[in-house]
């Protein structure tokens, strides 16, 4: 996005690794800056998407990326707590950024919210119930805000990306088992071999914040090395 043009508000809990990303991104002349931000927080949400319109001068991109997988445990096992945990993030996550953004975006005329749902935001897989069922919402609450806010010139799509070599994705794996064995595994899942990588993802969502997407809203951008083909 920096690469593109777009001024960079990194938001996350990960503070360290945040404020590096920013850095890291300033060192190349690029306009950037770290927030942390809790996106199960709607207080937190409303108040720091403020500080970046103020800082920024406005905000006319959103990309609603937080997000984790839960416990991998069979729907009768988990807990209220479990379950809650994982919806809080990827769910309500997505409907507070969204949420507290309308008002901004409104205020510029239009813009682009790009929500990352997944393959199991399509076709299901027996694990990780609360997970499937989370990036299942995010698919349907971005077809409904497409619909609602298409008139304020405002589009909102999701990509659904295959399994992408990321910490959430090794973390996954590790926790299956033998590392290098279900990353063999889970790379033979996807026709073209091998999973993707972040970059793969990336220019999706610049492809969708930018003008040439400006006829696309409430569509799915599968990006995921044919999984879902079958």
């Amino acid at each position: 996005m920096a690469e593109e043009g777009a001024c960079v508000a990194v938001l996350d809990l990960q503070v360290d690794k945040g404020e590096a990303l920013a850095a890291e991104l300033r060192a190349r002349d690029f306009p950037a800056r770290f927030w942390r931000c809790d996106v199960s927080s709607e207080a937190e949400v409303s108040r720091v998407l403020g500080e970046v319109a103020a800082h920024f001068g406005h905000i006319d991109i959103v990309v609603n990326n937080a997000g984790v997988a839960g416990v991998n445990k069979p729907t009768h096992e988990l807990t209220e707590a479990e379950w809650d945990w994982v919806q809080s993030i990827n769910v309500k996550g997505v409907f507070f950024c969204t949420k507290h953004a309308i008002p901004l975006l409104r205020k510029e005329g239009g813009g682009s919210i790009i929500n990352l749902s997944s393959i199991y935001g399509l076709v299901s897989a027996p694990d990780i119930p609360a997970y499937h069922a989370s990036k299942g919402a995010v698919r349907l609450m971005t077809k409904t805000d497409a619909l609602l806010y298409a008139a304020d010139r405002i589009r909102v799509n999701s990509i659904h990306p295959g399994f992408i070599w990321t910490p959430l994705v090794e973390a996954h794996l590790k926790a299956s088992g033998d590392l290098e064995a279900g990353r063999a595994a889970t790379d033979a899942l996807h026709p073209l071999g091998h999973m993707g990588e972040p970059d793969d993802i990336a220019w999706g969502i610049v492809y969708l914040a930018s003008d040439e997407a400006k006829f696309i809203t409430g569509a799915e951008l599968v990006i995921d090395g044919g999984y879902t083909a079958r």
